[in-house]
Formats: structure tokens, C-alpha cells, sequence
């Protein structure tokens, strides 16, 4: 069998990414709301699909306020689709 990845492997992880995929990108805000997790552990979580290379993450200004985006990178995109092929061979779909 396939070995599931790790760094997507974490429920947080996991979801930010099933998010990410289908968007274009996602503010921190928007992120945070869906995963209804804390800004501090939703912090943490992106730091490490960056570091993986999985996610851009873009810091910025919308007015005076700060603003966090992620993207999915190509090799975060590939991690994911073969993440997901890996679960089906442990389903038998």
C-alpha cells in the first residue's frame, strides 16, 4: 500500500487543502472560519504545509489592516492528488 503523507495527513492539514484546491486563493479570515479552528493552531498549520512547499502564503495590506492569503502550489497540488489516490488504495476504490 501507499504511504499517506504525513504533513497532510493532520486534520487541519487536511482540510486547508481540500480548501485551497478549489479556490484560486484564501484569506486567513476565511480559512480560520471554515476550519473553525484558532487563529494561533491555524497559524502553526500553515506554517508547515509552507515550509513543505505545499502553500504560498502572501502577506499584505487591504486598507490598514493586515492581510494573509494562501495558494496551493503545484507540488502542494500533486501531494494532495496523490494523498487522495493513497487513501483510496487503503479503501479498496
Amino acid at each position: 500500500m501507499k504511504e499517506l503523507d504525513p504533513i497532510l495527513h493532520s486534520q487541519l492539514r487536511l482540510a486547508v487543502m481540500s480548501i485551497l484546491m478549489n479556490v484560486e486563493e484564501a484569506d486567513f479570515v476565511y480559512l480560520k472560519e471554515k476550519t473553525e479552528s484558532t487563529a494561533g493552531n491555524l497559524s502553526v498549520q500553515l506554517d508547515k504545509l509552507s515550509t513543505a512547499g505545499y502553500i504560498t502564503v502572501t502577506k499584505g495590506f487591504a486598507g490598514k489592516k493586515t492581510r494573509t492569503t494562501c495558494q496551493v502550489t503545484e507540488l502542494g497540488r500533486k501531494a494532495f492528488e496523490q494523498y487522495v489516490e493513497a487513501l483510496k488504495s487503503y479503501l479498496n476504490l
